[in-house]
């Protein structure tokens, strides 16, 4: 339940964080959410112990016995592939007294070894072996000591999420609309099959993990926040300037997809690899690019040919996965470590098919916007540690207003901040209904 709002900015002493007035066109979320330790604890409990949260692709592990360690939703995590080919979710937590029992990042092993007292389980997390096991009791049962799977592992086109709570509906109600955006990033390849390109990028943000979902889909701030980046492509070729105001001249869309996912949908001015775009890549590219055109159309029809390749998205599954789809496929994951620090994992993403060249292409558009020096991420970086600092007036200042686009008889644009509202409606959904 979201709180109705007086109108002037207080809450009629129900300290409600999200106050929505239809009737006044104001949606206004409350800076304490950014700050309070306390938020930060209810949103553990009540978002990271219940929703489906992302924990892999599969192929990430592509032999028997691989395996990475991670956090997921707070925990020390082993996303592996046991002996029998099975992926599995492991809580990295000796049976025994607690310590970590893999401590390499990732690699392919056959057992998983605790340097505490020597205990050993399989990669399917049973356990192995009790050094001096003669010392236990004859009651105490070895096979139920085993390392702790995850209550609920589910993948959804080879994403795997897990769940904390037994009782979750299966993943594929959770992800509702979300589902047909991941369709258009797998249809990019001609067999199905994605795969996390090696290598990855890891950073810290001083800021709320929540602007990062703000931000993900925000195509409000892109002119302002990212003029460096439009000049770049101005002088690539490719004029994405808007003609007047503030605006980019698309007709892309923010869309509510179901159980708080939310993502842009916007015409091409990214400059995804396709012949249009072809000064962002380079005349020598123009002839694969085609290739790779007309394999779409053969396969998925002229129609969805062009939405995979003439459109983009940034999809936001909740709570905190972004799959930007635009130049390049990025997955994106991001955690709460304080109320004003997250730490960010991404990926590069393609179709298993791919060149050499081809690959090329794609992660050079990966870096040059996304990477962690490329034009997008040290902007937004910069622009959400900015706004984390601000929040230290929340007191004087305590609300920041998310009405862009607010009574509009048109669909919301993707330079609104309808989808952004949707965010923040299962946010208190899950979080103010239960307090």
């Amino acid at each position: 339940m979201i709180a109705n709002s007086n109108g002037n900015g207080h809450t009629n002493g129900n300290g409600r964080f999200v106050v929505e007035d239809n009737e006044n066109l104001s949606f206004s979320v409350n800076r304490k959410v950014f700050v309070s330790d306390d938020v930060l604890e209810a949103e553990h409990r009540a978002i990271f112990d219940t929703c489906w949260i992302y924990v892999g692709h599969a192929s990430e592990l592509k032999q028997p016995n691989d395996f990475r360690t991670r956090n997921v939703a707070g925990r020390p995590m082993i996303f592996c592939r046991d002996r029998q080919g099975n992926v599995r979710a492991l809580i990295n937590s000796c049976r025994h007294r607690g310590a970590l029992v893999c401590r390499e990042r990732e690699g392919n092993a056959r057992q998983f070894y605790c340097i505490y007292h020597g205990w050993s389980y399989n990669t399917d997390g049973t356990l192995k072996g009790i050094p001096g096991d003669e010392a236990y009791p004859p009651g105490f049962d070895k096979q139920a000591k085993g390392l702790v799977p995850v209550p609920r592992l589910e993948h959804y086109k080879d994403f795997y999420f897990a769940s904390f709570d037994k009782n979750a509906p299966d993943l594929a109600t959770y992800l509702a609309g979300a589902k047909d955006y991941i369709d258009l990033v797998v249809d990019q390849s001609p067999s199905g099959r994605m795969e996390i390109i090696s290598g990855v990028q890891e950073y810290d943000i001083k800021a709320n993990w929540k602007l990062l979902v703000e931000n993900s889909v925000d195509d409000y701030h892109l002119v302002t926040t990212h003029s460096t980046w439009l000049n770049y492509m101005r002088n690539s070729g490719v004029n994405i300037t808007p003609a007047k105001g503030h605006m980019l001249p698309t007709k892309g869309f923010g869309k509510d997809l179901g159980n708080g996912h939310l993502t842009t949908d916007n015409p091409n001015y990214r400059g995804r690899p396709v012949a249009k775009w072809i000064s962002v890549y380079g005349e020598e590219a123009k002839a694969d690019i085609d290739a790779i055109r007309k394999e779409l159309v053969e396969r998925l029809g002229e129609a969805r040919a062009a939405r995979v390749a003439d459109t983009n998205r940034n999809l936001c599954i909740f709570p905190n996965l972004v799959i930007n789809d635009g130049s390049s496929v990025t997955v994106r994951n991001f955690f709460p470590v304080a109320p004003g620090h997250m730490k960010v994992i991404a990926w590069a993403m393609g179709p298993v098919e791919e060149t050499e060249a081809q690959r090329a292409r794609r992660l050079h558009a990966f870096l040059t916007f996304y990477g962690p020096g490329g034009f997008a991420t040290p902007d937004d970086v910069a622009a959400l540690e900015l706004a984390q600092q601000g929040f230290a007036a929340w007191r004087e200042v305590p609300w920041s207003d998310l009405s862009r686009g607010m009574g509009s008889s048109q669909e919301q644009l993707a330079t609104d901040e309808g989808h952004l509202r949707v965010f923040w409606r299962k946010w208190s959904e899950l979080v103010e209904a239960r307090q």
